[in-house]
């Protein structure tokens, strides 16, 4: 007997006759003669309109009261999941996450877990019962409800995974596993097999929507093994899991795009300690994420700092950045949004030579400009212009993924 817990995105229960099949496919597991707790979001389209009833409510809604709405959406499809069950013969019983006591910090909108008491879903499992428990919701220490953030309920499953020792943590979803790349723009992406977290960790921040990085991050940390796969159909989609010497094998798993970026450039700044300091450190206070940053010395002895934020903080960002560019005796602020994050990941480039090279020739073959570049350990990511995105991306997969 295993203990597997299922979690079923908004499109898998977006209504009644797909709630009635992921049902069945519960049943079918439970027949088996594993134990299931199964994690469900909200309805595909519920949470947002959840968010618009509360800014049509008040222009600036406080927080604690959007999380009590949002946290309904998920509270509908666990009820009615646990009645399908009971209504095929199959025992269930609907948690929220102050019931199973998802114990989270009070961070509304964006909580993370503290703690899981999963004392009473143990219990029903080795009753029996299905466990149908709603995700992206948890509890803060005063008994607020508090949710997770976007794509909070994989973060709910893969934390209830580890809570309970689960044998396997399974993520339905409308696409049957995660691929090389976006199947949409690089048309001979390859369905992996199985990828290794780190693998998966820098693909979903770098904008792969297939898990959310929180639920990545989890599933390290607590060695859970996850396995994406397809809630319309029964084919084996892909493991993620600890990295073995095998992978190393390969150099390149997979070319990833983030489309969210825009680039800022503050020139002429005075070669002096604690500007960069005052700079980054108003537009953190904003709660702007700064991603990509190089400096370049000019002959006079100032430089110029070009940075990346997410393109849906460009507007935020840049009268930050020139208030503080005037302050400090900066020559001015230039800013760029039509840009795109292009990426490659691998845990084969630790034990391999010249990627780096090989990806830039195969941009500069392209007739494709690189305006900066950031490394890590298994990832290499360059800014390019915006019409450039499918020719990189198509190009790199050739080059790295279709050629091996």
């Amino acid at each position: 007997m295993a203990l597997i817990v299922q979690k079923f995105g908004g499109t898998s229960v977006a209504d009644l006759a797909r709630i009635r099949t992921v049902a069945a496919r519960v049943a079918r597991t439970r027949a088996s003669g594993d134990q299931v707790a199964v994690v469900v979001s909200a309805m595909a389209g519920e949470t947002n309109k959840l968010v618009a009833l509360a800014k049509q409510a008040a222009r600036l809604p406080e927080e604690r009261e959007v999380d009590v709405l949002l946290a309904t959406g998920e509270q509908v499809t666990a009820s009615l999941a646990a009645i399908v069950l009971q209504a095929m013969g199959v025992p269930a019983r609907s948690f929220l996450g102050h019931q199973v006591r998802i114990e989270t910090d009070s961070a509304f909108g964006k909580a993370r877990i503290v703690r899981i008491d999963a004392d009473q879903l143990r219990q029903t499992l080795e009753a029996g019962t299905v466990a149908v428990v709603a995700g992206f919701q948890g509890v803060d220490r005063s008994g607020s409800i508090t949710t997770l953030g976007r794509g909070g309920s994989d973060t709910s499953a893969v934390a209830l995974a580890a809570a309970l020792g689960a044998d396997a943590c399974e993520i339905y979803t409308d696409v049957d596993g995660v691929y090389t790349s976006d199947p949409r723009i690089v048309p001979h992406a390859r369905k992996l097999e199985r990828i290794a977290f780190d693998e998966m960790l820098e693909l979903a921040s770098l904008g792969a929507k297939v898990l959310q990085i929180r639920s990545v991050e989890f599933a390290k940390r607590y060695g859970v093994k996850v396995h994406v796969r397809s809630s319309f159909n029964d084919n084996e989609g892909t493991w993620v899991v600890e990295e073995d010497p095998s992978m190393e094998a390969v150099t390149v798993t997979g070319v990833a795009a983030d489309q969210d970026q825009a680039k800022l450039t503050v020139r002429g700044v005075p070669d002096r300690a604690g500007v960069a300091a005052q700079l980054f450190g108003t537009i953190a206070d904003a709660n702007v994420v700064v991603d990509m940053i190089i400096q370049n010395a000019s002959a006079d002895g100032s430089t110029d700092m070009t940075f990346t934020v997410p393109r849906s903080d460009y507007d935020r960002a840049l009268p930050l950045v020139e208030r503080v560019a005037g302050e400090i005796g900066a020559r001015g602020v230039a800013g760029q949004t039509d840009i795109v994050k292009v990426s490659i990941v691998g845990v084969g480039m630790r034990t391999h030579a010249g990627v780096a090279a090989q990806m830039f020739r195969t941009l500069a073959r392209e007739g494709i400009n690189i305006q900066m570049i950031s490394t890590s350990e298994i990832k290499i990511s360059v800014v390019i212009d915006a019409r450039y995105l499918e020719l990189a991306m198509r190009s790199l997969h050739e080059e790295f993924i279709e050629r091996r």
